[in-house]
């Protein structure tokens, strides 16, 4: 049976494991293992069948720096990994759905990601442009992406999107 729930100590050999088959190199599993070593992160999720870690979703803080110098705090959606051979099967959608929930109810306003295009919007991602929200480099307006949790969260804050250093490396 398939379940969402907490990340736990004991899955983070299969978390790493699993972005290493996902991804082409190892850089996002090394992204999550430092992002993790140092508690740069809010949420941290897996999708669990019968035992075994088949997907992982992490979300971390990022802030938008407005143009008036102050921050506004937000949550980075970044990165997801389902096992290769069980993709195209709901597992991540399941996974973005429960992590969403969870920070709405945790109080948190907004979350940004940089992502498929064809992907994210059907849990109601919209460009992030929308809002004037921008990223530190040239990316095609429908990768870069924002949710409102809290209806108006975006309005006014406006501004350049900064993630955690480790995606910089990515």
């Amino acid at each position: 049976m398939l379940q969402i729930r907490p990340e736990r100590p004991e899955d983070l050999p299969a978390v790493h494991s699993l972005y290493v088959r996902a991804f082409p190199t190892e850089a996002e599993a090394e992204a999550v293992d430092k992002l993790r070593a140092r508690g740069a992160y809010l949420l941290s999720l897996v999708a669990d069948f019968d035992g075994a870690v088949v997907g992982h979703i992490f979300f971390t803080p990022v802030t938008i720096e407005k143009e008036d110098g102050t921050f506004f705090d937000a949550v980075g959606l970044a990165p997801m990994a389902v096992q290769p051979e069980l993709q195209r099967r709901g597992i991540g959608s399941l996974l973005v759905r429960a992590g969403l929930e969870a920070l709405k109810q945790l109080g948190f306003a907004a979350v940004i990601v940089l992502g498929h295009a064809e992907y994210y919007p059907r849990f109601g991602f919209l460009p992030a442009s929308r809002w004037g929200i921008r990223y530190a480099t040239d990316v095609p307006d429908e990768v870069f992406m924002a949710l409102e949790l809290q209806p108006g969260a975006l309005s006014g804050q406006s501004g350049m999107v900064c993630f955690q250093e480790e995606f910089q490396e990515l």
